[in-house]
This record gives structure tokens, C-alpha cells and sequence, in this order.
């Protein structure tokens, strides 16, 4: 039986039990993000620079970034001093043979000490509950830095910059159940306690974290409640994986060309149906289209996932419907054993594995299968996407009308985009 290389550990916030009074320096002695432990605390501060325009360089040319760098430094230095669960760098990972180059990964500590799913699962948007565990609890040696706009325009490094609460900083902090190497959390504006719900805020500050990282290997994820989130604190995942994710490489058909500059596109030729952005003539376009898609999921109790992938200049969001079927007994018994949580990572093709069985008996075919239990079917596919585009083009509307000296020029634009925005309207093929 494989063994997980466990590595010395220092008792985390997400490990202790809330009884545990240790006692400490100040506050309540966990050194955790609450009233009790900010006053004097002090974290590295990355300040990135807001811009309307997207970097347009070649995929393949990625120039060194210091927030790569600053990330896995700072990710390997707590590794070394032993805040996670288990050792992630000794799980055996390979490429699945066939067409689709599936990924498996034997993974047999996550799921043994992951934090269980503390809400319901048939509902998407649900209030944030204090009493449960959020990301305010963890210790600041979590945190690897707080990740905020520079005020100047440039990048900005602060070693140590204060923790002003009235601003509810944005963080970034380690995964202490990783899936992969530099496995990390972007909690946006974590003071202030928000829900897991995608706002339009959020959503671009992953997409500017998705540029500043400037790696080709660097990809974020984000699963709703209902889609397999199992903390309702809003955060995106990320981490690094140095070979293309299958659905990255899956075939497109393009819909329409949207508000903005931004293409849409369905995924075509893949176990499970989605959505892709791309483009846009500002990162501001691009996130916009996004977010009013997963805003119209969220209200219209539609779980998702959604995948930020080459550097944030292409989304792709994926409704499910897995959990849906499981608790109607309609996923197949052969599927469950597996004991699979299909979130945003699997569905993108990087499937982790809890049993050595299934990880040695891996195959295309049972990936496929296993992902095709996820995915909505062609006519409710088809729903959603009128639901959507529907949702996005009065979203637009609305964002004129709230700038009125933009209201002419950018009418112009969305009238179009309203004539081209037509379920079931296809126009090539695209292979990756």
C-alpha cells in the first residue's frame, strides 16, 4: 500500500479544535485574521498594476514574473516548516494514455483530512455563517501575502506592510490539503466575510492574479457551493501543473463575439459541456462577460466551476449537475465507489484518485465516463446558455446606463451584440 511521505508538522488553525486554548503572544493565541489577533500584524504586501489592457503575447513567451517567484518561495518555505497535512510532491501523478491525455493522481491522505462540507448542498447562494469554519481562523503563518492594486501603477513589494482591517485586505494562502505543488487560496477581501458567490470584483482580481503569475502552468479554479466548495468563505484555488490540462486542448465552436471584444465559444468534443471566454479589449471586458455568467448561474441555482487558465486571457465555466444526480441515485454505482468529487480540477481533465485500484486500473474510457456523469445534458446545456445570454446582454445594458457619457458609443457595440447572440447559433470549429 503506498504511504504519503508525511512531513514534521506545525499544529495549524485548520488542525486545531476550537477548544484548544494554547495560549499565546496576543489576542486569542491562535495568531488567526479576527478583532483578536490584527491589532500590530503585519504581512508581505504584493501590489499589482491595475490596467485596461491586456498583455497580448505570445502564450508560449512568458517572461520571468515576480509573483511567480514570490509565490513559491514563500509556498516552499512553509512547506519546510511543515503546515501541511501531507506531502503532495511524493503522490505518484500520471498522464492517462489516449487522445484526451487525462491526468490521475493518487492521492490517498486528502481526502482523510480535507475539512468535510459544513452546508447544504442543494443551494447555490447561502449566508455566510460565522459559527462555521472560515478563513479568518487561520493563523497568519497561512497567509503567504496580501495581494491588493498598487496606487502608483507599478509593482510594489512589502515585505512587511501592516494589516489595515477598515480596507479588508485580499490574501493569498496556502492549500494545507494540497492537490498540487504551489497549491494556494485567493480569498478576496477576507475581512469582510463574504459567501462563496462570484461578484465582479472577485472575479477580476483572480484574473489579475492569473496575469501578474505571467506562467503558462499557473491556472485558477473556482467551485460553487453545490459544485463541490466545501468552505462557504469566498475563495479561488490555484496551483501549478506543468502539462496542459485536457480540456485546454479540447475542440471549440464558436457562438458569437460579445460586448467588448470578447468571444464566446462551447466546448466541443468533451465529456463535459461548458463555456468559453476569451479575448476582450481590457481584462475589465473579459471579467465582466465572466461574471455576469456566474452571477446568472448563482441566481438561477445552477451549480458551476470555472477555470482561469493562460494567464487570464481564457475562462472557461462548466454547470454541473453532479450532486444533483448523486442524491436522485442516478450516478452509477461503479462512478461512486471511486469516491471522485467532481470539482473544477477533475472536470478540467487533472482527476484525483483516492484508491490505488483506481489509480492503477485508470483508463480514458473511465475518466470519460466519470466526467460524463457531470455534465448537463445537451437540451438543459442549451437552457443554460439562453439563460445566460440573456442575463449577460441586460447586464450590459445596465452598466451603460450607468455611465452616461459612454452611453452612444458603447450602445452602438451591444446592439450588435444582442443581433449575435443567438442559442444554438455555431460558427466554426476549433481545434487546440
Amino acid at each position: 500500500m503506498l504511504r504519503i511521505k508525511r512531513v514534521a508538522t506545525i499544529l495549524s488553525n485548520y488542525q486545531k479544535d476550537e477548544g484548544d486554548d494554547s495560549g499565546g503572544p496576543r489576542g486569542c493565541g491562535r495568531n488567526c485574521l479576527r478583532k483578536c489577533c490584527l491589532p500590530g500584524s503585519k504581512l508581505p504586501l504584493y501590489a499589482f498594476p491595475k490596467s485596461d489592457k491586456v498583455e497580448l503575447c505570445d502564450k508560449n513567451e512568458f517572461p520571468f514574473a515576480f509573483l511567480d517567484s514570490l509565490l513559491l518561495g514563500e509556498w516552499e518555505d512553509r512547506m519546510e516548516r511543515g503546515l501541511f497535512r501531507y506531502d503532495v510532491t511524493a503522490c505518484e501523478t500520471k498522464v492517462i494514455p489516449g487522445e484526451h491525455g487525462f491526468i490521475a493522481q493518487l492521492n490517498e491522505g486528502r481526502h482523510l483530512k480535507k475539512r468535510p462540507t459544513e452546508f447544504q448542498v442543494d443551494k447555490v447562494l447561502q449566508p455566510f455563517d460565522e459559527n462555521k469554519f472560515n478563513f479568518t481562523k487561520v493563523g497568519q503563518e497561512e497567509v503567504l501575502f496580501q495581494f491588493e492594486a498598487s496606487e502608483d501603477g507599478e509593482v510594489q513589494f512589502h515585505p512587511s506592510a501592516p494589516i489595515v482591517a477598515e480596507n479588508s485586505p485580499s490574501v493569498v494562502a496556502i492549500n494545507v490539503s494540497p492537490i498540487e505543488y504551489g497549491h494556494v487560496l485567493l480569498i478576496p477581501r477576507i475581512l469582510e466575510r463574504l459567501p462563496q458567490r462570484i461578484d465582479h470584483k472577485s472575479l477580476l482580481l483572480a484574473l489579475y492574479m492569473a496575469h501578474e503569475a505571467g506562467s503558462p502552468y499557473f491556472r485558477l479554479g473556482y467551485n460553487s457551493l453545490g459544485a463541490f466548495a466545501t468552505i462557504n468563505h469566498l475563495h479561488f484555488q490555484a496551483y501549478y501543473l506543468a502539462v496542459p490540462f485536457p480540456i485546454e486542448k479540447a475542440a471549440t465552436r464558436k457562438i458569437t463575439d460579445f460586448n467588448g471584444g470578447v468571444e464566446i465559444s462551447e466546448i466541443f468534443n468533451y465529456p463535459v459541456k461548458g463555456l468559453i471566454f476569451e479575448g476582450g479589449n481590457s481584462l475589465e471586458d473579459l471579467s465582466n462577460a465572466v461574471a455576469d455568467t456566474c452571477i446568472c448561474l448563482q441566481d438561477n441555482n445552477i451549480p458551476y466551476n470555472v477555470l482561469i487558465s493562460e494567464s487570464g486571457k481564457r475562462v472557461f465555466v462548466l454547470p454541473q449537475c453532479y450532486a444533483e444526480k448523486q442524491a436522485l441515485g442516478e450516478v452509477s454505482s461503479e462512478v461512486l465507489d471511486t469516491q471522485v468529487n467532481p470539482a473544477v480540477w477533475e472536470i478540467s481533465g487533472h482527476i484525483v484518485l483516492k484508491r490505488k485500484e483506481d489509480y492503477e486500473g485508470a483508463s480514458e474510457k473511465k475518466a470519460w465516463r466519470l466526467l460524463a456523469e457531470v455534465s448537463l445534458s445537451e437540451e438543459r446545456f442549451q437552457e443554460v446558455v439562453a439563460l445566460i445570454f440573456e442575463a449577460i446582454s441586460c447586464a450590459v445594458i445596465e452598466r451603460m446606463s450607468e455611465d452616461e457619457q459612454d452611453v452612444d458609443k458603447v450602445g452602438g457595440r451591444n446592439n450588435g451584440t444582442q443581433a449575435a447572440i443567438m442559442p444554438g447559433k455555431h460558427e466554426c470549429l476549433v481545434q487546440h
